[in-house]
């Protein structure tokens, strides 16, 4: 028995080493049942990680977060109403559609960058980029025609005759003029950046 071969005992490497040198003793089927174990239980992980990383907890375990953009949020309809129905974080900022969810996702990982190079990790950092930032945020939501927006709200439910006058006026026009909910409701969950003009 070669060096090499001696040293390896843990399950991955005795693995290895079966499916690089199968014999009689290994049936096709047990290498197979072997891959599928392995893929589910990456699967699974995979899945946990999403949904772990999808909850409003996640979004504000971080301190920024948590002591500049979840307070103002608190102070929101979309936190606090007569009804109780709450958006969270996850509810506006990721799609709910596995495609669209997986690419948000790969791309909160330049937020994570941010987080480690602490970009914005004291309020004055914060509010030097707060426009940009939020550019950024309204730019996708007009890309995706406030997509996460009408996870909750839908021109085709609405009863504009139980709605306040300006949105009864508003939201016919704005159906008409394909556009879409971020056109005018910039500010819905977070305070308008300085400096910002519409």
């Amino acid at each position: 028995m070669n060096k090499q071969s001696s040293e390896c005992n843990g399950f991955i490497c005795r693995l290895w080493q079966t499916l690089k040198t199968p014999s009689s003793k290994y049936s096709l089927g047990f290498l197979i049942l072997v891959i599928f174990t392995v893929s589910s239980i990456f699967w699974i992980g995979f899945h946990y990680s999403m949904d772990a990383t999808n909850t409003e907890e996640f979004c504000i375990s971080c301190h920024e977060m948590e002591k500049f953009v979840f307070e103002e949020y608190k102070q929101t309809i979309h936190y606090s109403n007569r009804t109780g129905v709450r958006a969270t974080c996850p509810d506006c900022h990721v799609p709910k559609e596995w495609q669209h969810k997986i690419v948000r996702k790969i791309q909160s990982t330049n937020e994570m960058m941010h987080k480690i190079l602490g970009s914005i990790n004291t309020p004055e950092k914060y509010e030097a980029k707060r426009l940009q930032l939020a550019e950024r945020v309204w730019a996708n939501m007009q890309e995706t025609d406030s997509r996460e927006c009408r996870n909750c709200h839908g021109f085709k439910f609405m009863d504009f005759s139980k709605q306040g006058e300006d949105a009864a006026d508003t939201h016919p026009d704005a159906l008409d003029s394909d556009m879409t909910c971020i056109d005018c409701h910039k500010g819905i969950a977070h305070k308008l950046p300085e400096g910002y003009e519409e």
